[in-house]
């Protein structure tokens, strides 16, 4: 007589960390490639100017690149949507200035249209930002 076998099954015991550890290195590379993006300012290439007009007061600076974006500070706001941003941030601060920065490559009609959208809010303090120019005689023709 024979006796009946038990079956024996084998439960694993052990997780299997290679899925995990992919997943951990994937976040990881998004971090380093993503974090860098995040503290960085935005690049625009200012035009030259001889004199500094900036002083240290409350303003907003509004930002204008080579392809059209425009920024509030350093938040992406649609054209469409910049009026009511203004408007909201003039009542708020009635006495607030507005520092326009515009990329010497940024198309003119883009920059007027941001200025007249300023003004429109009721904004009456509207500066540009530009470079210091460079002791080089330079001039801008």
């Amino acid at each position: 007589m024979r006796m009946p076998q038990r079956r024996q099954s084998h439960i694993m015991r052990e997780l299997n960390l290679v899925p995990l550890i992919d997943v951990l290195l994937v976040v990881l590379f998004f971090y380093m490639i993503i974090s860098p993006m995040m503290s960085r300012g935005l690049d625009v290439n200012l035009p030259k100017s001889g004199a500094n007009t900036i002083k240290p007061e409350e303003r907003i600076v509004i930002t204008v690149t080579r392809a059209q974006e425009v920024f509030v500070e350093k938040e992406r706001v649609a054209v469409a949507r910049l009026g009511g941003v203004l408007e909201s941030l003039r009542k708020n601060k009635p006495q607030i200035n507005v520092y326009l920065r515009a990329d010497k490559d940024a198309p003119y009609g883009a920059v007027v249209a941001v200025m007249d959208t300023v003004k429109r809010a009721g904004i009456d303090k509207l500066g540009m930002v530009t470079e210091a120019a460079s002791s080089g005689g330079e001039t801008g023709q």
